[in-house]
């Protein structure tokens, strides 16, 4: 009988063994830790999976713990990704340490070439150190620089697609997007209702706006009635027997007959006078209701605040008609700033309609990235001008919220309510907010507020002090920006006035009857 065959032997097996490290590492490590000139492959690519798992853990290992390379150029580059603070940039950020990586096999790469054109061993070192803290010099404060626009590093910051937004950092659209960004540190109220907005997630925060009726389950006392029979004694009713008393009416007649006789007589009174007379027992049964108090468990409809929801997608309806110009201009950017910091911090999505006279509608999506920010750049480096015409915008977002991905979006108008709703845009407006919960968050950038704000509007943010940042240091001359709402009253479309609100024909019909106000 023959034995069984052993396993085929793999020819390759050892060579393909000393390639192992490649399975830790990305695709764009592969050709440069193949191709290096410096050191041997094994020692190199396991160095490279060692120094990635260090620096996406956010620590930079000692030069003497480098596999590779050789320590005199790991001192090197150890001294200059301290003095960056590349570890800081790279924890939990795997792409970012991949890019790292991938800038120190080119860089040291060229230190044959260094030799080559005739500078000694410590030299070339100097050189590729020296090159690699130049390119991340730059970086770093760039990288800086992004993180406090938009409060963390956009993706294609981390990778090898910088050089997509490197030029953007440095065009006039970018300096107005950090100029914005200051402006919204001086305004921190701005900043929060925009986190506050969607209805994606629910808080803990009550929502005092919208109410619901729930049965709560409380103490009570409640009054029971018992009822029970009572025997009342010497009442007339069933004869029950005989007993001793001093009752007359009620002594048999056998004790009356003593009384005719003149010695037993005063038998008699002796026997009433102890209360030892035989007489009927009678007595009558009553009803009696007795009520007694007892703690109950009860429940009780009471209207209670509903939990706020946030965290969900957001739709901006930013006014750049001619009369938002200066401050009013700047705080519509900072508002639509905060909505894209707020989107890619936050990983919601967020449409952008810029609009002024009718047909002058623009819808972006603005994410933060290379495209995004030249997006961004260029709408806030735009001057506003033109018309206003709110019906446009609204309805595109009407529109939008109709799609899956947006149902539970917010809408936000930033204006200075120099507009007009149509009676059909606001009626529709008024269903969504009923069937589909939409909330409708307007931020006043003007002196007071409007009819047509009013009318779309759930809430009104008024930013008060908007001339200032424009430039001109006054606040508003109003105290309130109520001054719609308190003095024409019945130019609202509330239901009372609908209600109270006769068409045109009636009211011609009734003048021509002679009818006059409170007639039926």
């Amino acid at each position: 009988m023959n034995a069984p065959a052993g396993p085929a032997p793999l020819l390759f097996a050892l060579q393909e063994s000393r390639l192992a490290a490649l399975d830790g590492l990305v695709r764009g490590l592969w050709l440069g830790g193949l191709t290096n000139a410096q050191g041997c492959v094994e020692a190199r690519l396991a160095a490279l999976a060692e120094l990635r798992a260090a620096l996406v853990s956010g620590r930079l290992p000692p030069f003497e713990a480098w596999r590779w390379p050789p320590p005199a150029i790991a001192r090197g580059l150890v001294e200059a990704m301290q003095g960056l603070d590349l570890a800081r940039y790279c924890r939990d950020e795997g792409e970012l340490a991949d890019t790292v990586l991938m800038s120190i096999l080119f860089h040291v790469d060229f230190i044959v070439d260094y030799l080559d054109r005739g500078a000694d061993e410590a030299r070339a070192v100097g050189m590729a150190v020296d090159a690699f803290a130049a390119d991340w010099q730059d970086r770093c404060g760039d990288m800086d620089e992004l993180a406090d626009v938009f409060g963390m590093i956009p993706d294609d910051a981390k990778s090898t697609r910088w050089d997509r937004i490197r030029g953007l950092l440095r065009s006039e659209g970018w300096q107005e997007v950090v100029r914005i960004r200051r402006l919204l540190e001086r305004l921190p109220e701005l900043a929060a209702l925009i986190r506050r907005l969607g209805r994606a997630a629910e808080t803990d925060e009550p929502d005092e706006a919208g109410r619901v009726t729930v049965q709560v389950i409380e103490e009570a006392t409640a009054h029971r009635a018992e009822r029970s029979t009572v025997r009342v004694p010497d009442m007339p009713g069933e004869t029950r027997g005989i007993h001793r008393a001093d009752r007359i009416a009620r002594m048999l007649p056998a004790e009356a007959m003593l009384l005719g006789h003149p010695r037993l007589r005063l038998v008699w009174h002796a026997r009433r006078a102890e209360r030892t007379l035989l007489c009927y027992e009678d007595d009558d049964r009553m009803q009696e209701i007795r009520r007694h108090e007892e703690a109950v468990q009860r429940p009780t409809p009471r209207p209670q605040p509903r939990k706020r929801l946030e965290m969900g997608p957001m739709l901006l309806c930013v006014d750049t008609s001619g009369s938002m110009r200066g401050g009013a201009e700047a705080v519509a950017k900072a508002a639509v700033l905060e909505a894209v910091r707020t989107a890619h911090a936050q990983k919601r999505t967020c449409h952008v309609f810029s609009f002024g006279g009718p047909g002058e509608i623009v819808g972006m999506t603005l994410p933060v990235d290379a495209e995004g920010i030249g997006r961004l750049a260029r709408f806030l480096g735009q001057a506003f001008r033109g018309g206003t015409d709110v019906c446009g915008p609204i309805e595109a977002a009407l529109a939008k919220l109709e799609e899956a991905r947006w149902q539970q979006a917010d809408l936000v108008l930033v204006s200075d309510g120099e507009f007009g709703a149509t009676p059909d845009l606001a009626a529709r407006l008024r269903t969504m907010r009923r069937e589909r919960g939409l909330r409708v968050q307007g931020v006043l950038v003007g002196d007071r507020e409007t009819i047509g704000f009013l009318e779309v509007a759930d809430d009104i943010f008024w930013v008060r002090d908007w001339r200032r940042y424009g430039g001109v240091d006054t606040d508003s001359p109003l105290e309130s920006n109520s001054l719609t709402a308190r003095f024409f009253p019945g130019a609202l479309r509330t239901q009372a006035n609908r209600d109270a609100t006769i068409s045109g024909a009636t009211a011609s019909a009734a003048v021509r009857a002679g009818r006059r106000r409170g007639d039926p």
